[in-house]
């Protein structure tokens, strides 16, 4: 069984190669902001809830619309599609792209806890044909440490790390020593909810490990 990932995101493919899935990644080229825009034009102001979950179906129904993998041959198999968002006080943190915005989150969020939302869309296109799809979003409050220095914050923002992650932090890499705890599946706040995506995979008849390229091997634990 193959996974179309409609994304370029490094993390979610490193994600999913870890658990023992190796995805074929196709980007969507979805203009996000435009999306976004639209659907406020359209009904108003979104949650930040129904913003990831529209840019994921966004992202996956690109893809699919295709009908094609990068080699040319069709799309046979399910193809999803994700998106995520930092809400710290009801504003949702995408990316910061730029340091100096990094830096004012990160001071904002010293100590607090916010809401990660991952958002998932799966189609269903076994069969090189669209079958179905389905979705839905997962969430993790994470709570930051309350004596990270400024020191720490503009050594981390200068990492360049935090520029291209929602939220301007990641719990696998650079930040993690200064987030205090996780409410919620840890990796909903890497990229996506396995546990949904499993979910998801099972609302289909499609088990799990049927994914697997290869049964994963965990490092041994001393």
């Amino acid at each position: 069984m193959r996974l179309y990932l409609a994304s370029t995101s490094p993390a979610r493919l490193a994600l999913l190669r870890q658990v023992g899935i190796e995805p074929v990644v196709i980007p969507s080229e979805v203009d996000e902001d435009a999306a976004v825009e639209r659907a406020v034009a359209a009904n108003g102001p979104l949650t930040t809830d129904a913003m990831v979950q529209l840019l994921a179906e966004a992202k996956a129904e690109a893809v699919a619309a295709t009908g094609l993998a990068p080699d040319g041959s069709p799309i046979d198999g399910f193809v999803l599609g994700g998106d995520s968002a930092f809400e710290l006080d009801g504003v949702a943190y995408g990316k910061p792209h730029q340091p100096a915005v990094a830096r004012e989150r990160w001071l904002a969020q010293r100590g607090r806890t916010g809401v990660l939302h991952s958002g998932h869309w799966l189609i269903d296109h076994r069969g090189g044909s669209r079958r179905g799809a389905a979705g839905a979003t997962d969430h993790a409050a994470l709570t930051f440490a309350d004596d990270i220095t400024d020191a720490e914050i503009d050594a981390y923002v200068g990492s360049g790390e935090p520029l291209l992650v929602a939220g301007a932090f990641t719990i696998d890499g650079l930040a993690a020593p200064f987030i205090r705890s996780i409410t919620g599946a840890p990796s909903a706040v890497i990229g996506m909810s396995l546990p949904v995506l499993r979910d998801l995979l099972r609302s289909f008849g499609v088990d799990w490990t049927t994914l697997w390229r290869d049964a994963p091997h965990p490092a041994p634990r001393e």
